[in-house]
């Protein structure tokens, strides 16, 4: 069983698409950390 499931995430600045069809399956009890330079616009996932 998964805690988070994904499928084909997009996401578009304006007419740029910025993600193209991320997927992302993170189970119950795994720990899981996006890292990334401040700025790069982590927190709009």
């Amino acid at each position: 069983m998964y805690a988070i499931e994904i499928k084909n995430l997009k996401k578009y600045y304006g007419n740029v698409e910025v993600l193209k069809e991320i997927s992302l399956k993170i189970k119950e009890g795994e720990i899981f950390a996006l890292l990334g330079p401040n700025g790069a616009g982590k927190q709009h996932l």
